[in-house]
């Protein structure tokens, strides 16, 4: 798989996860927009992303895991409302990407009682490293 179909994958995985709640709030997509745009990924391929189904896609790095992780989180809290099913689906994608459980609930924990919902991304590597110790 070359690199532009792995980030139509991320982003595919991205909308799928919005709208786990039953609705893509406006925030949510401006927020995936975002995204698409730092991926450079076409406007038009970006749009046509929400008329596919999600494909699933094999994240090799252990980096890359935690940052689309913490995409994926960053996009939970987007619209103000966190929904159980967000949450249930969040710890299930996380331990499908082989994410350890404990540091996924710290990550999540930390980033609940932040008031920008947002970590330092020091404090997210370290959470992950710890657990491989």
């Amino acid at each position: 798989m070359n690199k532009y179909q792995e980030k139509l994958a991320l982003l595919s995985e991205m909308i799928a996860f919005s709208v786990i709640d039953g609705k893509l709030h406006e925030r949510e997509y401006l927020f995936l927009k975002m995204i698409a745009e730092e991926l450079q990924v076409e406007k038009e391929e970006f749009k046509s992303l929400f008329h596919q189904e999600e494909y699933p896609v094999v994240i090799k790095s252990e980096f890359e895991r935690i940052q689309q992780f913490y995409r994926l989180a960053l996009l939970m809290h987007c619209d103000g409302v966190l929904h159980e099913r967000e949450q249930n689906k969040i710890h299930e994608i996380g331990i499908n990407m082989g994410l350890n459980p404990h540091a996924i609930k710290r990550v999540l924990k930390a980033m609940e009682a932040s008031p920008t919902k947002m970590i330092p991304a020091e404090f997210l590597l370290e959470v992950f490293q710890e657990q491989l110790n």
